[in-house]
């Protein structure tokens, strides 16, 4: 298939929406099927619902399957209720049974019903089989395609066994090895199946070094070990090491963005990732939770530096320099926040790598602080001809720098360790607890500078 570039894109583009628009299904087919599916599809969706019905019309349920793979999933409902709901579950049971699987966790009980009482009968049991595993898990990702051979059989009847499963599998490349009661004992290469001579045992030929996972780990786990491992393919098994099925590499790849997207929108204080057809509304009742939080917690600052009226009355000045400690503070905590959250994500901060963390943190925090507060002493003292109000605003600057380095990685690692999402210590939250802080630790000081600075 020609995989298209910007410079081919409307050459191609035309011709086949030219074949659409006069309904030249030969042309169209031409054109269409000789394109790579991620093309295709961007095609697809670029048409209106009078050109997609005609699609359906020109594609086999086998044909539209590849297509309906490269969708995101929110934008498929839609596509299947325009769909005859026969050609729909045509094209769901042509699909990889763990995309299908994921397909109709996104519809509602009445739909998921309706296209598996229609369904081919084994394609449904095969889906069946799926549905039931918890969203977000090992099983809930993992496909039943697969190649198992068992060890008692010899290298030629592997390969004959191959040559027959091999048009129905997800991929071949690792072929993984049972015993007489469907335990999983071994793997062995595809690679290894070919050079390897024919008479040969497979138990002979097999790795008995296994990694593999279980059913109801989180898939995030699974990523890690794929990511760890190097592996194209996970094996999946139950508590009695009964092989389930595998998780492949490209769903993996699909985890893997989900879960950043996830953490992304979580630090950034928004409850899911929006998308660009979410609406205005929902985007506003996404937001609306965190943003009340924060309001709260902005209104706990206003009312703290209230607190300090009598020292702004003394000392005017000191009302300047709360937005540049405060903003400090919040930036400063927020690349702590980022450093340690991905330390969780890529198992850096196991046993002793929590400490090394916060140590880090709070060693960056001093020498930044240090080097700010500096800085900013003696533009204060050369700005104002100020020095104690310099030093004041430089100390507090160090301390706030410090304590918010120590905030941004200590949360998320005590969340981490208490079994919540650290990615729920959002931006936001952080940079609104370390305002807080800074104002705190500003005004405390200027209690204690107070003599100096009205003298």
């Amino acid at each position: 298939m020609e995989k298209l570039d910007e410079h081919t894109l409307p050459h191609w583009w035309i011709d086949v929406q030219k074949a659409l628009e006069t309904e030249n299904i030969d042309g169209f087919r031409s054109e269409f099927m000789n394109l790579h599916p991620y093309d295709q599809t961007q095609i697809f969706l670029a048409q209106e619902k009078k050109e997609r019905m005609l699609i359906y019309t020109y594609l086999s349920p086998e044909e539209m399957a590849d297509i309906l793979e490269n969708i995101e999933l929110d934008r498929l409902d839609p596509i299947l209720t325009e769909m005859d709901a026969r050609y729909a579950s045509q094209v769901l049971g042509e699909m990889a049974t763990d995309d299908a699987v994921d397909v109709l966790n996104t519809l509602d009980q009445n739909e998921v019903a309706s296209f598996l009482t229609i369904m081919d009968k084994e394609d449904a049991e095969d889906i069946k089989g799926l549905l039931h595993y918890e969203e977000k898990t090992a099983g809930s990702i993992m496909t039943t395609e697969f190649v198992a051979i068992e060890a008692a059989m010899t290298i030629r009847e592997a390969m004959v066994h191959l040559r027959n499963e091999a048009p129905d599998a997800e991929t071949i490349y690792y072929v993984y090895v049972v015993n007489e009661d469907k335990k999983l004992v071994g793997v062995i290469s595809l690679r290894d199946l070919i050079i390897s001579e024919e008479d040969r045992a497979i138990s002979d030929v097999m790795s008995d070094r296994i990694v593999s996972i279980s059913v109801g780990e989180d898939q995030e786990e699974a990523a890690k070990m794929m990511r760890d491992y190097d592996l194209l393919a996970l094996p999946v098994v139950d508590f009695q090491q009964h092989l389930l099925g595998i998780i492949t590499v490209d769903d993996i790849m699909d985890v893997m963005d989900e879960e950043a997207s996830e953490d992304y929108s979580k630090l950034a204080a928004v409850s899911d990732m929006e998308t660009p057809d979410t609406s205005a509304w929902m985007a506003a009742k996404k937001r609306l939770p965190w943003l009340i939080v924060l309001l709260f917690l902005g209104m706990l600052t206003a009312n703290l530096i209230g607190q300090f009226e009598q020292a702004l009355t003394k000392v005017p000045l000191l009302a300047v320099f709360i937005p540049l400690i405060a903003g400090m503070a919040g930036n400063t905590g927020t690349q702590a926040l980022a450093v340690a959250v991905r330390g969780i994500a890529t198992g850096e901060s196991r046993a002793d790598g929590k400490i090394r963390i916060l140590l880090r943190e709070a060693m960056t925090g001093l020498i930044t602080g240090i080097s700010c507060g500096v800085v900013i002493t003696a533009v204060i003292y050369l700005w104002q001809g100020e020095f104690y109000l310099g030093l004041l605003v430089g100390l507090s600057i160090l301390g706030s720098l410090v304590v918010a380095t120590i905030a941004g990685s200590f949360i998320p690692l005590l969340m981490h360790r208490l079994h919540v999402d650290p990615a729920v210590a959002s931006g936001p939250f952080i940079t609104s607890i370390n305002d807080i802080i800074s104002i705190l630790i500003y005004f405390g000081m200027a209690t204690l500078f107070m003599d100096m600075l009205i003298s």
